[in-house]
């Protein structure tokens, strides 16, 4: 007798992700990891009540300063009209959440714009918010599964164009991305994206000690810039992001001007 099987129709997380991984392959993507000590960042935290913020969050804020010091971490590849770089004023975090749909575990994004000039309470209420809210509250879910219910071709056209259109791709698709598994005692070696960056992290250890990952698209940066990028991330969540746990208020950062 052979094995009993059963055909499962795609549900609209599952499409989106397929949508998203058919843009993904396209970019040449490069991972860069830096082993990082967050010992002192790691006992400001320990000694908060609970709940504590998140470490995501504090990744998503430190990175969202890096980027405000550093502009490539802004910039982006874009094909329409033509092949060109673009660089934005501020950052927009696409933050990877897992939620329930119809009984399966799925994974949909959600945006933060300007995470670096938000207090890490903000950051967190939100994210929050977004992993507890009913699906059809979250702006951000209600698009991906609208647009995921289309025909392929036209979520296909969709895609490219708001991937390659500068005036769009920023705000809808974000800057840079988070994904992390960390929480549940694993890594990701290299994610898949089509954005110019996505972070990820490791499990952090007792000591504070991790491995964080910037995956990269060779066509904008280089591996030279990712590489200290990785070194400010370390410092601005020892410094920055752990004098905001102690004192409850944003540390000063250096101001980026926006692009003309």
């Amino acid at each position: 007798m052979g094995i009993r099987r059963r055909t499962l129709p795609w549900s609209r997380p599952r499409v989106y992700v397929n949508d998203l991984l058919h843009f993904a392959r396209q970019v040449p993507s490069i991972p860069v990891q830096r082993e990082c000590y967050l010992g002192p960042l790691l006992a400001v935290r320990s000694s908060l009540p609970p709940p504590r913020p998140p470490w995501y969050v504090l990744f998503i804020k430190a990175y969202a300063l890096v980027a405000q010091e550093m502009p490539p971490l802004r910039r982006a590849y874009c094909a329409f009209p033509r092949p060109h770089l673009v660089e934005y004023d501020r950052s927009v975090a696409a933050v990877a959440v897992e939620r329930d749909w119809e009984g399966e575990k799925v994974v949909l994004t959600v945006r933060l714009k300007h995470p670096e000039r938000l207090p890490l309470s903000v950051l967190t209420s939100r994210l929050r918010w977004a992993q507890s809210a009913p699906l059809e509250q979250v702006k951000d879910f209600r698009r991906v599964l609208w647009l995921s219910g289309l025909p392929r071709p036209l979520r296909r056209l969709l895609w490219w164009f708001t991937l390659n259109c500068s005036r769009y791709r920023g705000n809808a698709c974000g800057t840079f991305g988070l994904s992390s598994y960390s929480a549940l005692g694993a890594e990701s070696l290299h994610p898949l994206s089509p954005l110019t960056t996505t972070l990820n992290y490791g499990v952090i250890d007792s000591q504070g000690n991790t491995r964080v990952r910037i995956v990269y698209d060779h066509r904008v940066l280089d591996g030279a810039t990712v590489a200290r990028a990785l070194h400010r991330l370390e410092e601005i969540l020892n410094t920055h992001i752990r004098t905001e746990l102690l004192t409850g208020k944003p540390a000063e950062t250096k101001i980026t001007l926006p692009v003309a």
